[in-house]
């Protein structure tokens, strides 16, 4: 048998070289790309400074409506094109809560005439359904969609902390404890022991509550794999929150305050300290 026979060393130098140059290509396609995406935000941005700025337009409310709309959303503006599909998708998957917490009511409604002492349960369904939809909007939706718009790692950390108390509350509604305003399968199995119409609606909804943990869960991992390339760190985050807090003209304000009023108090106590 002949002895295997090592590659020349030229050969293994023009094969780092190759590997090197692609890394180099796909380093510049990738500036390329962002810097295409930093001109088409740019130029989205002066076009809606020409038309008179950023104006709210969610929720999109009729013009003669009491209330404006609390909040700016355009994906293609704000969020970068890699990560559009994500915030979407995240969008939906609040939007789909927010439904199936509303149709819990009618489950619940319909097990409290088959059942009168389960007038608790349809109460507390209404209060998950006035608490949840906007809460989960504002303390996990929307620093989603702000970590993705300016790349912020104190907003990531924020999301992460409140997504996962939000699929908490997917899986016990999931589970549907009887006395906590959720049909979920403990409740559904048992409205169907009593009457098999309200038991179906019920497993209806314990099932789209089932998906809402299920997709939760996968969504989190994705959001978590898309954070850990954007550079977003815990150290960032602290940055972020202290720069935050100094710049916070009521923070400026107290400690102004507060090192006057220490000033003014060390100053009596000298003058009474000379007078003695």
């Amino acid at each position: 048998m002949k002895p295997t026979e090592e590659p020349p060393a030229y050969t293994q130098i023009a094969k780092e070289h190759a590997l090197a140059q692609a890394e180099l290509l796909k380093r510049q396609e990738e500036l390329e790309r962002k810097a295409a995406e930093l001109d088409r935000r740019e130029r989205e941005m002066q076009s809606l400074n020409q038309q008179g700025g950023r104006k709210n337009n969610w929720p999109p409310l009729p013009g003669n409506f009491p209330v404006g709309p609390c909040f700016y959303q355009d994906f293609s503006v704000d969020i970068p094109v890699e990560f559009q599909k994500t915030v979407k998708i995240m969008y939906y998957l609040w939007m789909f809560h927010a439904v199936t917490l509303f149709l819990n009511i009618f489950g619940c409604l319909a097990w409290f005439c088959l059942q009168p002492r389960r007038g608790v349960d349809f109460g507390l369904s209404i209060l998950w359904f006035l608490l949840f939809t906007p809460c989960s909007f504002v303390c996990w939706y929307r620093p989603l969609y702000g970590a993705f718009r300016s790349d912020s790692s104190f907003r990531f950390f924020v999301f992460f902390f409140v997504y996962i108390c939000q699929f908490a509350v997917h899986v016990l509604q999931a589970v549907g404890f009887q006395g906590w305003g959720n049909c979920g399968w403990i409740s559904s199995l048992t409205g169907l022991n009593q009457s098999i119409p309200v038991g179906i609606m019920m497993i209806v909804i314990a099932a789209l509550f089932t998906a809402s943990a299920v997709i939760s869960l996968i969504m989190f991992k994705k959001v978590h794999g898309l954070y850990r390339t954007t550079g977003a760190s815990f150290e960032k985050a602290q940055q972020e929150f202290a720069t935050g807090v100094m710049s916070n003209k009521t923070v400026q304000t107290a400690a102004a305050n507060a090192a006057s009023t220490a000033a003014t108090s060390a100053a009596q106590n000298a003058f009474k300290g000379n007078q003695i």
